[in-house]
């Protein structure tokens, strides 16, 4: 897990604590291909690192995570390429989280600025999370025409509840810090400037208690809480490939690119 093995992330040990940045400042550390597959490889790699007791996620620059990367042909995908490949493809957010939540140590999420889309889907798969005072959390994905992919929908419904879940994902509503701490999705507000130290002094406390209970407890807890949703999130990336392939999607983004009105048709 060499931390020069990352063009998109940076890696700091510091002792029994593990610091991966999100290192695409310049664009607000949005989420391509590249900067999955090195998310989850990272994820992956604590498997082996029996020193790291605690792993903290946060983004260099302003943001956590802007979500996916939506500029142009970010991961040219080969359009002629086989239905069962895209599909695939597809299905690389949905592994990235995977590997936050197989992560045995405990994680948390030092939340600057915003998490959008895929970059909360991130926030949401870690054990704990502390936002500074000017964070947000919003889910654009209802505004390009699209449902929420990578098997999230049942991780923010369990810290939030069905309502205001729907206000978020179906709604697109735009929620800022204490709400967030009001309605269980951040553990703890702080200052921005003190939003390491806050998240160091949590990995600290946690990295002093046993970690071999402590790891089972989590991966029990995770068990629970996590039990049906293989049986019902696995067909997130099918209904992505269909909404994606809509009129009304093909209308959000003209929208969304030329600033005009939708008219949405059901079609």
């Amino acid at each position: 897990m060499a931390a020069d093995l990352y063009s998109n992330l940076l890696v700091e040990k510091r002792g029994e604590v593990t610091v991966v940045s999100f290192n695409r400042p310049r664009k607000a550390n949005a989420l391509d291909r590249k900067h999955l597959e090195e998310i989850e490889a990272v994820s992956l790699g604590f498997r082996n690192d029996p020193q790291t007791r605690v792993v903290i996620f946060t983004g260099t620059g302003t943001h956590f995570s802007s979500g996916a990367d939506l500029s142009p042909d970010p991961d040219p995908i080969d359009q002629e390429a086989s239905l069962v490949l895209r599909r695939r493809r597809a299905r690389i957010g949905e592994r990235a989280v995977q590997a936050i939540l197989d992560i045995d140590q405990v994680t948390i999420a030092a939340w600057n600025g915003a998490a959008m889309g895929g970059g909360a889907c991130l926030a949401t798969a870690m054990d704990f999370r502390i936002g500074a005072d000017d964070c947000f959390m919003q889910y654009p994905e209802i505004e390009i025409g699209v449902n929420l992919m990578w098997k999230s929908l049942s991780l923010l419904v369990r810290l939030t509840g069905p309502s205001r879940t729907k206000r978020l994902v179906a709604g697109g509503e735009r929620i800022f810090a204490n709400e967030l701490h009001q309605w269980g999705i951040l553990d703890q507000v702080v200052p921005g400037e003190d939003l390491l130290d806050t998240a160091m002094e949590w990995a600290r406390r946690y990295a002093r208690l046993p970690p071999i209970p402590q790891q089972m407890i989590k991966q029990s807890v995770n068990a629970i809480a996590n039990a049906l949703d293989t049986s019902i999130m696995h067909m997130d990336v099918d209904q992505n490939l269909l909404t994606a392939s809509t009129e009304d999607r093909r209308e959000a983004i003209r929208n969304y690119l030329d600033k005009t009105v939708p008219e949405f048709k059901g079609n």
